[in-house]
């Protein structure tokens, strides 16, 4: 899907700030990162940007307001973490307190904050992904700031975008995002990880992520992140399939917005974008939907895949692995071993088993004769 260019010229900036940045250790909201924020989004749009704000922390927001309604109502041997719904309950909670936060500090600039919660079924089915772009394209027009979260407060957890460095990163893919800028407790991503290893220095820019440089990347700074650098790096992965730049820096940093979008050295690790841009689907099914099996494949297979662009077919499977059914995504193994692709199936594992190498005149009528259509299908780097 080609970059559809905005008509007044303005591009989009979509920045992420994680928990630990936008809340205290106590879980409060940090007023003075969040107004340090906005004073850099009212520059940042000064200077002809349009941004999207991508923001954690309700969670962490709403914990110390939950405990004080069980303490006040008798009930403080109750773990928030054991309670069904408990941590969707902090959510609906905390989401409040931040964007009571974001709305004020923004309203100080002339700006309007809108509140977007998000699913990944909004990102999913093409109906629900064009009303979500539609939305926040009718923000942006109308000069609000979209301020942007999963919601919590109803998440399935076995349909989550997991955290919200992959949820930056699909946003950034779903409004045409020039730049995806991952604010965070750190300078960037390191050489190894700075808090055990003193020898280690920033790396200022990446052309492509390999599996070397993911095995480097970390776990969590703090209680507060559920992410951790290991998962920004997965979401400079994906803006970058997605033909967006990305930047990993330090929110605390001054003026760290407009310098990461300038380009400016030393703001942070910067991600060049690829030429290439999945479409949404592909992305989608590359990065956000989990592997349910493997699926192996002959020599024969692999070359039309990787360079014929051709359908899956059951001639070509060799093996398969794991338990799926139809729209399941798994992922696509070559006679080494090596993962080359993944796709969304049309078969369920028990079928693919019990006629794998067939011919498609042997298949029966209920059956599809791909296994995985090309538009299903991702060729990984």
């Amino acid at each position: 899907m080609a970059r559809v260019e905005r008509t007044d010229g303005r591009s989009v900036i979509v920045v992420k700030i994680g928990s630990s940045s936008v809340t205290t250790d106590d879980g409060a909201v940090d007023q003075a990162v969040v107004a340090k924020l906005a004073r850099e989004v009212a520059a940042t749009r000064a200077l002809g940007h349009d941004v999207v704000i991508v923001t954690s922390g309700a969670i962490a927001a709403g914990m110390p307001a939950l405990l004080r309604s069980l303490q006040n109502a008798g009930k403080s041997d109750v773990t928030i973490e054991r309670v069904e719904g408990g941590l969707r309950a902090a959510s609906a909670i905390g989401q409040t307190s931040i964007m009571n936060g974001f709305e004020a500090a923004l309203a100080e600039h002339d700006l309007l904050a809108g509140q977007v919660l998000l699913a990944p079924t909004d990102l999913m089915f093409r109906h629900r992904y064009l009303k979500s772009r539609g939305t926040l394209r009718a923000l942006l027009d109308f000069g609000a700031v979209p301020i942007i979260n999963e919601n919590d407060a109803i998440a399935d957890d076995e349909i989550r975008f997991g955290d919200n460095d992959r949820l930056a990163a699909l946003v950034a893919h779903l409004i045409e995002a020039t730049h995806l800028v991952l604010l965070t407790d750190t300078d960037g991503l390191f050489t190894a990880d700075p808090r055990v290893d003193e020898s280690a220095s920033l790396i200022e820019e990446i052309v492509a992520i390999d599996a070397e440089l993911e095995a480097a990347a970390g776990g969590a700074r703090s209680a507060q992140s559920r992410g951790g650098m290991a998962s920004k790096l997965a979401a400079a992965k994906i803006a970058t399939w997605s033909g967006v730049e990305a930047v990993i820096a330090h929110a605390e940093r001054e003026s760290v917005v407009i310098d990461a979008v300038a380009g400016t050295s030393g703001v942070g690790t910067r991600f060049r974008a690829r030429q290439g841009r999945l479409a949404a689907r592909k992305l989608w099914i590359a990065f956000a939907l989990p592997s349910k099996g493997r699926v192996t494949v002959d020599d024969g297979a692999r070359r039309a895949l990787t360079n014929g662009g051709k359908s899956l077919l059951p001639a070509g499977v060799t093996s398969v692995e794991g338990t799926f059914g139809p729209d399941d995504a798994v992922e696509i193994v070559d006679t080494a071993g090596v993962v080359f692709a993944k796709g969304q199936v049309r078969w369920s594992s028990d079928q693919l088993g019990a006629f794998a190498g067939s011919q498609t005149s042997a298949l029966p009528p209920d059956l599809s004769d791909e296994v995985i259509h090309r538009d299903a299908l991702v060729v990984l780097p």
